[in-house]
């Protein structure tokens, strides 16, 4: 997210209740080489460190993966109510991280047998996809959008592809016309609230967001269907209309762009990754190891925000005062080099954190089924194009202005054209 703030390692102003070894969250350095400054971070102030987010507001940021395996199982001592929050009375309404941590009473900020009730809902709604019909959609959905550039021998990934086969994916899913400007608007607002430019409004896009989703209820209320909206509408769990608009933006968020951000980072590395050159063109295996690779070193969601601590306790050597915020650092803990050997991270295992852990992990079968989009998706671009390549050098690839996601601005390619 895009701020005015000096770049990052910038001292805090006098005053701030972390003292002057705070860093603020931001700057190009940042957004290109975060490992580096992950490392930085963990030299000067260990597995939890103060951090600067917009306008100066302080947080801890969690960077061990021991340390954030506690958090994220220790639910009695590091919650998600955000209105235990200590800095509340110095957050304007404006505040441009206002839709991350704004209380809502959806699945993401409720505790204990309410979130056990929400997040069950949402399970038995997405266990209604079948996986392999899932895969079937996305194929037909990835040979539409491929044909639309594959005469032209080159395109810009991103927005010919990578965003637009999660989104049409989804919108199918929650029973939403596959096109329209209505639906389109809300692609373009969900991005806005999680992931704003320069200029972007998050909290007036998230306003958007509800408003669209809470017409989807009502008309599925009327006239229910095959998808995951009408199977939370008519759940035995009796949530309320608005408690489903709110989960359903919390699973349409987490569906959409962390998915094209996978896809995204996966085409990166497989096409500059000589490890994964001789077997890129249809090579099942290979395409396997670089999605999971890939949760581990530039896993889709690189911070998030995050948990508020219950009481005064202590953590990675740091005393965390009743009310702090932590931010999640899911891509440092991921490397972190306590985990791994000085020359190698990555595994072949999932015990990653790029989901989350605890009870307000990502809730069961969406992982799987955001599998299924990002491979299907990686397997069909390099099945129907098996010559595709960067149209670039690798060094001019730039990533995202953002703290929270990892994903590329632009991924131009070129390729063979095909026959029409």
């Amino acid at each position: 997210m895009s701020t005015s703030s000096p770049s990052f390692g910038s001292p805090a102003p006098s005053g701030c209740p972390m003292g002057s070894g705070a860093v603020r969250l931001s700057g190009a350095s940042y957004q290109q080489t975060p490992t580096e400054l992950y490392r930085s971070l963990r030299r000067e102030h260990g597995a939890v460190a103060p951090v600067l987010l917009d306008s100066d507001v302080p947080a801890w940021l969690v960077l061990g993966y021991a340390e954030l395996s506690y958090v994220l199982t220790h639910d009695e001592l590091f919650a998600r109510d955000s209105r235990r929050w200590n800095q509340w009375e110095t957050i304007p309404p404006d505040w441009p991280l206002m839709p991350f941590v704004g209380y809502q009473p959806s699945v993401l900020f409720t505790e204990g047998d309410e979130h056990r009730r929400r997040a069950g809902v949402i399970t038995e709604a997405l266990e209604g996809i079948d996986q392999f019909e899932l895969a079937r959609d996305c194929r037909r959905i990835a040979d539409g959008l491929i044909a639309d550039f594959a005469g032209s021998g080159r395109t810009e990934l991103m927005s010919s592809y990578v965003h637009a086969l999660p989104m049409r994916a989804v919108v199918e899913m929650c029973g939403m016309p596959v096109s329209g400007s209505d639906t389109q608007q809300l692609v373009d607002d969900l991005r806005i609230s999680l992931d704003a430019g320069e200029g972007d409004d998050p909290v007036a896009a998230y306003g958007r967001v509800g408003d669209r989703l809470r017409q989807l209820v009502k008309d599925k209320r009327a006239a229910p269907g095959p998808d995951v909206t009408s199977r939370m509408v008519t759940h035995g769990a009796g949530l309320t209309d608005e408690e489903i608009v709110q989960d359903l933006i919390s699973v349409i968020a987490a569906a959409q762009q962390p998915t094209a951000n996978w896809i995204c980072n996966t085409l990166r590395l497989l096409l500059t990754d000589e490890r994964f050159a001789v077997n890129v063109s249809g090579g099942r295996l290979s395409v396997g190891e670089a999605l999971n690779e890939v949760l581990w070193l530039d896993t889709p969601t690189q911070n998030f925000i995050g948990r508020w601590a219950v009481r005064d306790t202590q953590l990675g050597g740091r005393h965390i005062r009743a009310g702090d915020c932590l931010v999640l650092g899911l891509a440092a803990a991921n490397t972190d080099p306590e985990i791994w050997p000085e020359s190698y991270v990555g595994a072949e295992n999932s015990a990653h954190l790029s989901f989350s852990g605890g009870e307000h992990r990502c809730p069961y079968p969406a992982p799987l089924l955001a599998d299924v989009m990002a491979r299907t998706a990686v397997e069909t671009l390099l099945e129907q194009l098996p010559d595709l390549m960067l149209a670039v050098e690798p060094t001019e690839l730039s990533w995202r202005p953002s703290i929270w996601m990892r994903g590329l601005s632009t991924l131009p390619v070129q390729f063979s054209p095909m026959a029409q």
